[in-house]
């Protein structure tokens, strides 16, 4: 189970987020998701970027960006100047608290746990509470744009599949291994591997199931 304090932060952490996301009336509906706020964040994190820079690795257009960059500024998690735009200090602790859920991520190769040819793995902390059967998961990492997804729960030192394993390190030794060395899980983390046609689905697929795990926590 959460820790109470831990399962506040998250909730605060998704309301924040998502209040970034309001369609504000008059006006078109959103270009952009949660993801595409995780991933600027991410970039800000480790340095200043231009606005041309984030739009080319968000994959989004001139318009996407602004309101991106617009809502980032009014929230005053960022600023902007000549040399592009950088986190402010309460962005920044909105990345760490982004960091505290997702602490691990990284792209995968391919094996036969994941055979596409591009994957990325999300670590998240402590959330089995939130898993039933993976459904949900894997079909906001597909709606996002991923092939496929899986959905590994670390429990009494085994990763575990519903429906699949109950210890795929048995079934799956390449892939354990690379998901232990990668991501170094604890008890009860849920590890998120979603596949893709390109680096930047099989990421946002990923992104896409862990941040539906959230809804469970409350």
């Amino acid at each position: 189970m959460l820790h109470r304090s831990w399962a506040s932060m998250t909730c605060g952490l998704k309301d924040l987020v998502e209040g970034l996301l309001e369609v504000k009336a008059p006006g078109p509906p959103l270009s952009f998701s949660v993801f595409h706020l995780f991933y600027a964040l991410e970039m800000l994190s480790e340095k200043t970027v231009g606005r041309n820079r984030l739009a080319e690795h968000l994959n989004v257009g001139e318009g996407a960006i602004r309101t991106i960059v617009r809502r980032f500024v009014e929230a005053d998690l960022m600023t902007t100047s000549q040399m592009g735009c950088c986190l402010s200090v309460k962005g920044l602790n909105l990345w760490r608290g982004f960091e505290s859920v997702f602490p691990l991520r990284a792209e995968f190769l391919q094996t036969e746990l994941t055979p596409c040819e591009h994957n990325y793995a999300f670590l998240v902390r402590g959330c089995s509470c939130s898993v039933g059967s993976g459904i949900e998961q894997r079909d906001a990492a597909v709606m996002a744009g991923a092939i496929r997804a899986l959905i590994i729960v670390f429990r009494n030192g085994r990763l575990r599949i519903e429906s699949v394993s109950e210890d795929i390190g048995d079934v799956f030794p390449d892939a354990a291994s690379q998901i232990l060395q990668e991501l170094n899980p604890q008890d009860n983390d849920i590890i998120v591997v979603a596949g893709g046609d390109t680096s930047l689905n099989a990421k946002r697929g990923a992104f896409a199931a862990s941040w539906s795990l959230l809804d469970g926590i409350g």
